[in-house]
């Protein structure tokens, strides 16, 4: 559990082992629940910036923390989840772009070494997703590693009008879960889906 500690966001505590997270119907603005309903967090993509820009809020309004691109206007680049209490950058969700697989790496801010990677389940899948014209119904799934590739959990896309993922953390010992709600927020809005 002392890697997950480390990356605490001031302000909000998930300690379920399931998330859903749902897509509002009119834009990137994401609603995460816990196992029995509640929610827990809020995001939405700020429009006309930039650089794309994430805040999120807990169940009371309270911002917690923010996602922000490194880089303008980019696809495959870097994105920085910051305690909005704290104002300290906790870890960076880097985004390696490929028609092949979709593949987010979450790291330390600091440092840079992995604590997570979140991978799409298949070469197949994926270019089906990204090539076919109605793709984009193809549910995503992705698998959540640890920095030696043991199983974390799974983020499991469901078929609904709005973009609905099940997120389920198996073992989170190693990995800190906020970043991986956020990743599922953010990995749906970049990725246009």
């Amino acid at each position: 559990m002392a890697i997950s500690r480390e990356y605490d966001i001031e302000g909000l505590e998930l300690s379920d082992d399931s998330y859903t997270v749902e897509q509002s119907l009119i834009r990137n603005k994401y609603e995460a629940m816990d196992s029995d309903g509640g929610v827990v967090l809020r995001g939405k993509q700020k429009l006309f910036k930039l650089k794309e820009l994430f805040p999120f809020v807990d169940d009371q309004g309270e911002d917690v923390f923010e996602v922000e691109a490194t880089g303008m206007l980019d696809v495959a680049g870097n994105y920085v989840l910051r305690d909005s209490r704290t104002d300290e950058d906790l870890v960076v969700l880097d985004n390696d772009f490929s028609i092949f697989r979709d593949t987010w790496t979450i790291r330390d801010a600091d440092d840079g070494r992995e604590l997570a990677r979140i991978d799409s389940r298949g070469a197949v899948v994926t270019l089906a997703r990204n090539l076919l014209p109605l793709g984009w119904l193809i549910p995503h799934e992705y698998e959540i590693t640890d920095a030696t590739g043991a199983h974390v959990g799974t983020i499991a896309g469901q078929i609904s009008l709005r973009d609905r993922y099940e997120i389920t953390v198996d073992d989170a010992s190693e990995v800190p879960k906020e970043p991986i709600v956020a990743a599922a927020m953010v990995i749906d809005a970049i990725q246009g889906n």
